[in-house]
């Protein structure tokens, strides 16, 4: 398949918040693209991991930060979370230049609660999410179909998608993290998935907030958590996950310090439940949904190749859903919006909905593929339609079953797009 690489989606989200707010800060895993992003607009850069200027640059924050921040703007400030400082200092110089599109900082891990900073931000910095790329930025989604257009509830859709299944499980299992696409061999590009995995349980999981972390446990972990993609397992249920396949013992305050420090350096990232008005009074479950931030983390905990997936088709769905969501996040924020999940008592339930800032929203069922697939999944959206309470909020913009693999995107006799993800983009 020819390479194609677009221009990111984030880039002009940065552009827009530069042009708004004093300061911006990109957050997002290690290796996602967040420091190429901010080079792209940066005028002058200070790199605090620059291994010859490091120990120069810590000291001089130390004693005369402000120096630190004197530069052509936007300057850019990388792994700023190295020097806690930095955001009081920068919130102080937004206050007084009075100016726009300041300052970038750029970090792939939160920083600790330190007494360094006193001050939320409100008002002097915008806040940028960074993902791996999607789909449509790596070149493997044509882009046939507009997720924007899609919001306005047009009468017909029409593209064509050529994923097949083989190229399907090979991209869930590389994901989106820009270095692949350099890869001279899908070996290659797979190896980079692997070593992403690697570095997290053997250091990253510890560096994040210098509490040493066993390698082993961290894999534990991320296998079991691997295992519950795409579900609302309760954290004794990941527990009880780890001490079925392992011998050894772990705490509840154990675990939950591990997820929190994956959490820290953006390698899980839930989704919320969403909570619409219905007819009626249905107890709607309001359990996170668990998922890695790309699917490729998923294989590589588990030591799984597209072989694997195309074997192991319940695995592979459940990962695809996992890629699929990573997808959909990218393009929500392009929009300004969010992605939530549904499910109620009884079962019935939502794999994504994208809700706007405006209200407007849409309802999406991930499948694999196939005409079962799409039938139980358009049900689903139709059921879930007809329990919310239009007289309270607005009806679905749309209701939408994204699929892996189909020749091409429609609209349904019942009002239901059916979507290949190898043709849709924001």
């Amino acid at each position: 398949m020819e390479k194609v690489y677009r221009k990111r989606i984030a880039d002009r989200l940065l552009m827009d918040k530069l042009d708004a707010m004093g300061a911006v800060l990109i957050e997002g895993p290690k290796g996602c693209g967040k420091t190429t992003t901010a080079e792209q607009q940066a005028k002058s850069v200070l790199y605090m991991d620059d291994p010859e200027r490091s120990e120069q640059y810590l000291q001089m924050a130390q004693t005369n930060i402000r120096f630190l921040l004197q530069g052509t703007t936007p300057r850019l400030i990388d792994e700023w979370q190295v020097v806690p400082r930095f955001w009081d200092a920068i919130r102080f110089e937004v206050d007084h230049r009075n100016e726009v599109g300041q300052y970038i900082l750029t970090g792939s891990a939160v920083p600790p609660e330190t007494k360094d900073i006193h001050h939320t931000g409100t008002g002097r910095y915008g806040w940028l999410t960074m993902r791996p790329m999607s789909l449509w930025e790596t070149g493997d989604s044509n882009g046939g179909i507009s997720l924007s257009e899609v919001f306005r509830s047009p009468e017909q859709i029409g593209s064509s998608a050529n994923l097949t299944m083989e190229r399907l499980a090979f991209l869930v299992c590389r994901g989106g993290w820009p270095n692949s696409l350099w890869a001279k061999t899908e070996k290659a590009a797979l190896t980079q998935a692997a070593e992403y995995y690697e570095a997290i349980t053997r250091s990253d999981i510890s560096r994040v907030d210098d509490v040493r972390r066993d390698e082993e446990r961290a894999k534990r972990l991320m296998r079991s958590y691997a295992r519950h993609q795409g579900t609302q397992a309760s954290m004794q249920t990941i527990l009880d996950d780890i001490v079925v396949n392992d011998t050894e013992e772990m705490s509840s305050a154990t675990l939950a310090s591990y997820l929190n420090a994956l959490k820290k350096i953006f390698v899980i990232e839930d989704m919320p439940a969403w909570n619409p008005n219905l007819r009626s009074k249905t107890a709607i479950r309001t359990s996170d949904t668990r998922y890695f931030v790309d699917s490729s983390v998923a294989c590589a905990a588990l030591g799984l190749g597209p072989d694997d997936l195309i074997n192991d088709l319940n695995t592979f769905g459940l990962f695809f859903e996992t890629m699929c969501i990573r997808d959909l996040r990218v393009y929500a924020d392009a929009l300004d919006g969010r992605v939530y999940h549904f499910r109620d008592k009884n079962g019935l339930e939502c794999d994504a909905v994208i809700h706007l800032r405006n209200g407007s929203y849409g309802l999406i069922e991930i499948k694999l593929g196939g005409d079962k697939l799409i039938d139980e999944g358009a049900k689903n959206l139709i059921a879930l339609s007809e329990k919310i309470d239009t007289t309270r909020m607005k009806a679905p913009a749309f209701m939408m079953v994204l699929t892996g693999v189909g020749a091409y995107a429609y609209r349904r006799t019942d009002g239901v797009y059916v979507v290949p993800i190898g043709c849709l983009k924001d």
